[in-house]
């Protein structure tokens, strides 16, 4: 637990505040005393999520869920108020680790342990489901253990069978990794029903046997595509449980067990020691308040820790102490305000500031690039844009001495394969610096360590360190591959470092990169937005996908998104190639038979990509040609040839050289003059925004002294309009909304041409 901040409040709704247990996207969760001295976990919603009706009207709603599960080894809800300015929820305090901790620390739970533990869990799903309720979430991070058993918490997504979804719209709603085959596929709400628990509680159980994820670790396509299409890693499981998790991670939802069945098998017979000893799941719904005791074993009599192994008693013996001495702490401060955004432009009049105020002025050294007026445009719903670029990189201090310096990290490959990539990163970093610190209205001034990690993960790891233990580093810009991210992610998240990465679009699901790692750019499957677009705006009736399956995950998922929604409702059939076959002229052959209109490469071989390009030529295909950022490198013209021309890829990054608009020209100039090259290359714009989204959340910081898990908690709920992109994290994730995240590019005699962002493209184009 971490102490309260100076901007938390000392009390909400007569609970007295004692510190923070963990922060997200949505909000912070307090432990927090009621007026009798009761201990609670209270989760404060964030103003800004309060502000959407849409967002309190499904709090609403899953605040009332959630209240309806009240059995004794769920943590029920006691208080809540959805009609709050800041919105709260408080539930039971359980002072036992997760088990998800427990396994982390202890490693994998005895076979007797994990029988103890599914039995009590599939018994409150039981009950769940008889009430008319699914969980959606079960995971070890859901998972409390205390003494006398596990608490299931976190029933706030959970939803009335049949019901419509309480959660938004069109996401995918639990933990890759342990959801269903059903909820990887965003099936409907028909399809999502207590089945989907089972899944979930067989994944939980094989970890806790384990300790491993039955369908491993990594981006998320990669995770639901396991889950979807290959048998779980059950490597380890005790013989005594293996069946049971198997069934229980059948892909047809029929043909998994319920969950009473599954607390039955695991049940001991009665009357055998501790374990005999099920939950009461009396008042599970809140419609039945007497209802009679789930007859599986009996009511509880026995609050014995024997059903836990050596080490987790102590542990949890040893929390719940700490607890219980907690001291009151001083009350807090509210954060001292800070200037808008419209008080931090020099280029505003009297007039223009709130009531008329002049905001602090001083006559530039050399010219201000305005990059529009976006600040001000967008001061008045919170959405920043630092407006000036200067390329000499001097600076001044501000009014009243030197200001507080916060430093930035970046760690990324600038002498390995990468390089091209990680100098174009670094100058657009250290661009973004002088822009920043030549500004006389700065509250801070910015630094930069950059590192190189040559692209490879024991240099990373070594970077990472050394950024770590520099306390005054506040953030890090790196790194530059999905391999590299794994082999840090666990250092930054130890020590609460928000890390961005412009140049990833993996979606990692792992728990090693934690809640701090952000990827400012789309998922890689969602690249193949700007084809499908270009599709649509040219009316293509029938489509063809070439899914080579070298690409695994990733063709897999691009083939999901165009079958799923096809453009203009299109026929899309895929053909796929084998991973150890370089035949595309026979799949080629036989799709072009079909005369489609629209010819769609789902991989991301540059080469590959080439062979398939060349096979489409040789077939006599004039349609349209499509294919993602993988590609989009000279590596794929220079192998096809003219067979490349013509064809259209989604990219996340955009060409500065090509970009239209006044802020692009400004940055291009800027640019030029500081580093003597015609050309940003790929991600230096995006690195000169990222930058600049990290000051701003220092700006709303307002302190001297950064705290990072504080500061990774304020960008998660920045809005930073950037000239590449908006960057903007939807509620509680880590990756950019991709609402203009996504452009297009054309080749064309070899070279590739910048058609912009793919919303703006037009059948002209």
């Amino acid at each position: 637990m971490d102490p309260l901040k100076p901007a938390d409040p000392s009390s909400v709704a007569g609970y007295r505040l004692l510190g923070r247990l963990g922060a997200g996207g949505m909000g912070v969760v307090y432990l927090a005393r009621s007026g009798a001295g009761e201990l609670v976990a209270l989760k404060a919603i964030r103003a800004e999520h309060a502000a959407d009706p849409g967002f309190r009207a499904r709090f609403r709603r899953e605040a009332a869920v959630a209240r309806r599960v009240t059995g004794r080894w769920v943590v029920r809800v006691v208080d809540a108020d959805p009609a709050a300015d800041e919105p709260w929820l408080a539930t039971e305090f359980v002072p036992g680790p997760s088990l998800g901790e427990a396994v982390a620390e202890c490693g994998p739970l005895p076979e007797r342990t994990v029988r103890v533990l599914g039995a009590r869990l599939a018994a409150v799903l039981a009950a769940a489901h008889r009430g008319g309720l699914v969980h959606r979430d079960v995971k070890p991070g859901n998972v409390l253990l205390a003494l006398d058993g596990p608490r299931l918490i976190d029933f706030g997504i959970a939803r009335t069978v049949g019901a419509t979804e309480l959660t938004a719209s069109g996401v995918m709603v639990g933990s890759p990794g342990y959801l269903a085959p059903e909820q990887a596929r965003l099936a409907g709400a028909g399809e999502v029903g207590p089945a989907s628990d089972v899944f979930a509680l067989g994944c939980v159980l094989a970890y806790a046997a384990t300790g491993r994820r039955p369908f491993g670790t990594g981006a998320v396509a990669a995770i639901v595509y396991r889950t979807v299409h290959e048998e779980a890693d059950l490597d380890g499981v005790p013989d005594g449980l293996l069946e049971l998790v198997r069934c229980c991670l059948a892909k047809t939802p029929s043909a998994r067990p319920t969950a009473r069945e599954v607390a039955t098998e695991l049940a001991p017979p009665a009357g055998h020691g501790p374990d005999a000893q099920e939950p009461d799941t009396r008042g599970l719904d809140a419609r039945e308040p007497d209802a009679p005791a789930d007859p599986l074993l009996g009511p509880p009599s026995d609050h014995s820790p024997d059903w836990l192994p050596d080490g987790l008693p102590a542990l949890i013996a040893k929390r719940s102490a700490r607890v219980l001495d907690l001291p009151v702490p001083t009350p807090t401060v509210v954060d001292t305000p800070v200037p808008d955004a419209a008080a931090l432009d020099p280029r505003i009049g009297p007039d223009d500031g709130p009531q008329g105020q002049q905001p602090p002025r001083g006559p530039a050294r050399r010219r201000l690039l305005a990059l529009g007026s976006a600040a001000v445009a967008t001061a008045a719903t919170g959405t920043v844009a630092w407006p000036a670029i200067r390329p000499d990189g001097r600076a001044d201090d501000g009014p009243g001495g030197p200001l507080p310096r916060h430093r930035i990290g970046v760690a990324t490959d600038l002498s390995g394969p990468g390089r091209a990539h990680g100098r174009a990163q670094e100058r657009g970093a250290r661009l973004a610096v002088e822009t920043f610190n030549s500004r006389r209205d700065r509250p801070f001034d910015l630094e930069l360590t950059v590192l190189d990690d040559r692209g490879q993960p024991a240099a990373a790891r070594a970077a990472a360190t050394r950024l770590v233990g520099d306390r005054a580093v506040v953030a890090v810009l790196g790194p530059g591959t999905v391999e590299n991210a794994r082999a840090v992610g666990k250092t930054y998240a130890a020590a609460a470092l928000p890390v961005l990465t412009v140049t990833l679009g993996s979606n990692l699901y792992d728990v090693d990169v934690g809640p701090t790692y952000f990827e400012l750019r789309p998922d890689n499957g969602q690249l193949i937005f700007p084809v499908k677009r270009y599709l649509e705006v040219h009316g293509v009736r029938q489509v063809v996908v070439v899914e080579d399956r070298a690409a695994g995950a990733f063709a897999w998922s691009i083939v999901k998104k165009l079958t799923d929604a096809p453009p203009n409702r299109a026929r899309v059939t895929a053909v796929p190639v084998a991973a150890g076959s370089d035949d595309f002229t026979t799949a080629v052959r036989a799709a072009v038979a079909s005369r489609p209109d629209g010819f769609v490469y789902a991989g991301n071989s540059p080469a590959r990509a080439a062979r398939c390009a060349v096979a489409l030529r040789d077939a006599g295909h004039t349609g349209l040609r499509g294919a993602t950022e993988p590609i989009a490198g000279p590596a794929f013209r220079t192998a096809a040839g003219t067979a490349a021309d013509g064809w259209i890829i989604g990219a996340g990054y955009v060409d500065t050289a090509q970009m239209p608009g006044p802020r692009a020209q400004e940055f291009r100039t800027a640019f030029r003059e500081r580093w003597r090259v015609q050309d940003a290359g790929p991600h230096a714009v995006e690195a000169y925004d990222a930058v600049h989204f990290v000051a701003e959340g220092l700006r709303r910081l307002g302190a001297r002294a950064a705290d990072r898990g504080e500061l990774a908690r304020r960008l998660g709920s920045v809005r930073y309009e950037g000239v590449a992109k908006t960057i903007a994290f939807p509620a509680g994730g880590n990756k950019v909304e991709p609402a203009d995240g996504f452009f297009t590019y054309r080749t064309e005699r070899g070279r590739l041409r910048f058609l912009g962002p793919y919303k703006k493209v037009t059948k002209d184009m």
